[in-house]
């Protein structure tokens, strides 16, 4: 194989890769955005300073694959060493700082999912008192996930709204609560019994008897192994893109290499050096209208007259 061809394969093959680099980096970043500003997404609220590092760090990975990748592309089209050195630089470093992040999400999965416990409780607690924001939020998970509460309905005892009505058994629930309701103007708790729906409650029908615990710990299970899977992947291709590079900087050596030693050859026999040009070929006229050539002219053996004597076809040698 040429090494011109040999280029071309690496350049085709780092840009098919680069690609796919900046396609996981930028999957990579939008985890992190959801993670952290995702107001529908129960990640959001989450209390774990462990969770949040990890997005954060993800954006930041998320960015710079991004920056890196364009200086890659550019420093494989011109050629240019200098720019895939720092390209080589920028994924060794990417690449501990991703094995950093995904270490600490799977040892601290636990406490993790400890935060998520939490801040079910909380919103369950603060339901109806707290934004608007998290209440959607609760509705979403037990409305889509068909459950209640975060082990049972009774947990919705523990909600201050409902300990202040006094209430012993779960009579009042949230209307996501229920497999069919109709909401009341001003409220969005219902409630089975008679007594306790219109005007301040809504009419529910079928209360949800599973928790949504496990629901929720299986949500955050199936994305940390997103998160995870698409974190390695993007390190296998920039373990790849790492390889591809060294050959594609070691070909560019060797295609510079070239270059100046064609240069060099062809300063050598450039034709002022070259000893076949330094005598320049001149060429006299015959009183006959002939050329005489200069290599043909014969010196005067006397060093002192200088006057020369010229062949010419057909002719002796004539003195003067």
């Amino acid at each position: 194989m040429t090494l011109e061809v040999k280029i071309k394969l690496l350049k085709f093959c780092f840009a098919v890769f680069n690609t796919i680099f900046l396609v996981l980096g930028v999957s990579v970043a939008g985890c992190a955005v959801w993670i952290l500003f995702d107001e529908g997404s129960f990640m959001n609220v989450i209390l774990s300073e462990e969770l949040h590092v990890v997005a954060a760090g993800l954006l930041v990975i998320g960015g710079v694959v991004v920056a890196i990748s364009v200086v890659g592309c550019f420093g494989a089209k011109s050629e240019k060493r200098f720019l895939l050195l720092i390209y080589l630089a920028f994924l060794i470093i990417l690449l501990l700082s991703q094995l950093f992040i995904t270490l600490l999400l799977l040892i601290n999965g636990d406490k993790i999912g400890r935060g998520l416990n939490t801040a079910a409780d909380q919103v369950i607690l603060q339901y109806g008192n707290s934004s608007d924001r998290q209440d959607r939020l609760m509705d979403n998970v037990q409305h889509y996930g068909d459950c209640c509460g975060k082990t049972c309905p009774r947990d919705w005892l523990n909600n201050s709204y409902i300990q202040s009505l006094n209430l012993q058994s779960p009579d009042v629930l949230p209307c996501s609560c229920f497999k069919s309701y109709r909401r009341s103007v001003n409220s969005s708790w219902c409630s089975e019994m008679l007594n306790l729906t219109e005007p301040q409650h809504g009419r529910g029908n079928g209360t949800f008897t599973e928790g949504c615990g496990q629901k929720l710990s299986d949500w955050l299970q199936e994305n940390t192994v997103t998160i995870v899977a698409m974190d390695v992947s993007l390190m296998l291709v920039q373990v790849l893109q790492f390889i591809i590079t060294v050959h594609l900087y070691q070909a560019f050596g060797k295609t510079a290499f070239l270059k100046r030693t064609n240069l060099l050859v062809g300063a050598d026999h450039a034709p002022d050096d070259d000893p076949a040009y330094r005598q320049q070929n001149y060429a006299y006229l015959e009183a006959d209208g002939g050329l005489i050539d200069r290599n043909q002219m014969v010196p005067y053996p006397d060093d002192q007259n200088q006057n020369q004597v010229y062949l010419s076809p057909g002719q002796g040698h004539q003195f003067h």
